[in-house]
């Protein structure tokens, strides 16, 4: 079988044209970014879940007018308007009931209190554990122990407030090595973290949480916290 090549990556582009997508993809650029700045964010990481929707339907729009120029560019300039007068007028409304910004924007989750993961349903907290003990690594924490208070923002940001140093308690490590040591095989006596809640008991051997009455467990550390 023969490939077409030419037709994969040019399909019978020519200079004129390439000219022109460049030029629509300046243009449609341009409008997005000034969107953005009208948003008045910093970042992606200051976006809530609603306003990365609204980056995805400004994507749309913008998509189609840079590749092909059956889209002409004003329609889509037209849905841009539409969306910055939605944006601000939710925006608007969100400001002045906490109700109607609770359903938009949502609501703050605390993850992790007093050294263990918050005991609620999954369809509550959608959460990948892999992403969140990554954030929690970033913010330099070895262990939930450390941890008194984590809240996850609507932004998506982790907000972590932590024990003096003379409370700290064992806790359910993060660090890759450590927790990959899990296993539901007890043999050696110990304090060990449960790797469904972080609750620590002392065993020795193999037994359900008392908390969760899950059977998976990690030897737990008291390590502190280097700042």
């Amino acid at each position: 079988m023969k490939f077409d090549w030419e037709g994969i990556f040019l399909n019978g582009l020519d200079w004129q044209q390439s000219l022109e997508i460049g030029l629509r993809t300046l243009i449609m650029f341009l409008l997005v970014l000034t969107f953005l700045r009208l948003s008045g964010k910093k970042g992606v990481r200051q976006l809530s879940i609603f306003e990365v929707a609204i980056i995805i339907a400004l994507g749309s729009a913008a998509g189609d007018p840079m590749l092909s120029n059956d889209y002409p560019i004003l329609p889509s300039l037209l849905v841009f308007t539409v969306i910055i007068v939605l944006y601000r007028i939710i925006t608007y409304y969100a400001g002045k009931n906490e109700n109607f910004e609770s359903l938009v924007e949502g609501d703050p989750m605390y993850i992790i209190e007093d050294g263990q993961f918050v005991m609620v349903s999954r369809t509550s907290h959608n959460f990948a554990k892999d992403e969140f003990l990554a954030e929690l690594r970033n913010e330099g924490v070895s262990h939930i122990g450390q941890v008194e208070t984590a809240i996850l923002e609507t932004n998506g940001k982790l907000s972590i407030f932590f024990y003096p140093d003379d409370k700290v308690k064992p806790g359910l490590p993060v660090l890759p090595k450590l927790y990959n040591k899990k296993s539901e095989d007890i043999t050696n006596q110990g304090i060990y973290a449960c790797t469904n809640c972080g609750n620590c008991e002392e065993l020795a051997q193999s037994s359900k949480c008392s908390r969760c009455g899950q059977k998976e467990w990690v030897p737990a550390i008291d390590k502190l916290r280097i700042t």
